[in-house]
């Protein structure tokens, strides 16, 4: 049976969401706390399987305690629950930059905890994560700091491919994904030949912060995906939570389309739909890039894309992975070329598909 510790400053919410934990004959609620104070005290003593963990609390808050771990090296699996989860973006990406592994957002009152979309969720995502090996210790790759990388992009864009037929590149990521894109769309150079497209499963509202914070720190443009965008080379469109992308070709040229079926796969958006429309375009080539997330999202969309077009499909290495769901389903399937780790996807992007 797996421990949990639940840290949240409402008597209430703790009440409730230890009762739905414990629900799951997998999970047991080993301890509870009512700040981060309190949590690190029980954390410097003991060992558990996964953390469930509020945002705004006294003493000391979640983001105030991820830190702390990080610093006295820590090693600990965190799911974010917060009601700051829905309209406070800029805090969950925090969160999950200090290394918390996912988040789920928490209803503002005990009644619309105990539905089932919140049951649910929390449950599903707590398995995932106590089968993890991410941790707030494991090693982050960073693109500062990583030479080597930089030296073999530029190595790439001098001497690496040049641009032959019509190419782009469409990347599907889940859970672990937000930092994980971190250290891909950064590295790749802002005069790339082709548009990327990504679809990370994230809801309504969170996309939009994603795209600005990548903006921030690549040579690309990044943005969250418009409806009826004109897709350039050298620019990154993030899907918008809560809407399946797909691209549409007229005259030449592409556009983002947004649909509105149901999930699919128990996500919004979904790789598979995106992989899908591009199966009548006039591409010569799709790359397609399968990283960290749970379930098996952008398989059956790949396949099916495989049918009308060429595709070259890079998936993530399991050891740099969160959660070796999606790109292990790509593996099985026998779809994937090439099997590289997180700090090598961008130069074999760039490798694919040259610069201009």
């Amino acid at each position: 049976m797996r421990k949990i510790l639940v840290v949240d400053d409402s008597a209430l919410m703790r009440s409730v969401i230890c009762g739905i934990i414990n629900s799951d004959e997998r999970f047991q609620v080993e301890d509870r706390a009512a700040d981060g104070q309190a949590a690190l005290e029980l954390l410097l003593r003991k060992e558990y399987d996964a953390v469930v963990l509020d945002v705004n609390m006294p003493v000391m808050n979640g983001l105030e305690l991820l830190k702390e771990l990080k610093k006295r090296k820590i090693a600990a699996k965190v799911v974010m629950a917060s009601t700051d989860t829905v309209d406070g973006a800029k805090v969950t990406l925090d969160a999950l930059e200090l290394g918390a592994l996912d988040f789920v957002h928490k209803p503002g009152n005990a009644a619309e905890c105990r539905k089932e979309t919140f049951s649910r969720r929390l449950i599903d995502i707590l398995a995932v994560a106590t089968e993890s090996k991410a941790t707030l210790t494991a090693k982050a790759f960073s693109f500062e700091e990583n030479q080597t990388t930089k030296k073999m992009v530029e190595l790439v864009k001098k001497h690496g491919t040049k641009m032959t037929g019509k190419k782009m590149v469409a990347i599907a990521s889940s859970t672990g994904g937000p930092k994980a894109l971190q250290q891909v769309i950064p590295r790749l150079p802002g005069n790339l030949a082709v548009p990327v497209l990504v679809v990370q499963h994230m809801p309504a509202g969170f996309t939009q912060s994603l795209a600005e914070r990548l903006d921030s720190l690549s040579e690309v443009t990044v943005t969250e995906a418009k409806d009826g965008d004109v897709l350039e080379a050298g620019h990154v469109y993030i899907a918008r939570g809560g809407k399946h992308m797909n691209v549409k070709c007229s005259g030449g040229k592409y556009s983002i389309r947004y649909s509105d079926e149901p999930t699919r796969e128990g996500v919004k958006p979904c790789a598979n739909y995106m992989y899908e429309s591009l199966a009548d375009s006039e591409l010569d080539e799709i790359i397609c890039v399968v990283m960290t997330g749970m379930g098996a999202d952008g398989t059956q969309g790949i396949k099916n894309l495989k049918e009308k077009k060429k595709v070259y499909v890079i998936a993530q290495e399991e050891s740099t992975c969160a959660v070796y769901g999606m790109p292990k389903s790509v593996v099985n399937a026998k779809l994937s070329h090439q099997i590289v780790p997180l700090e090598q996807i961008a130069q074999e992007i760039i490798m694919n598909v040259g610069v201009k």
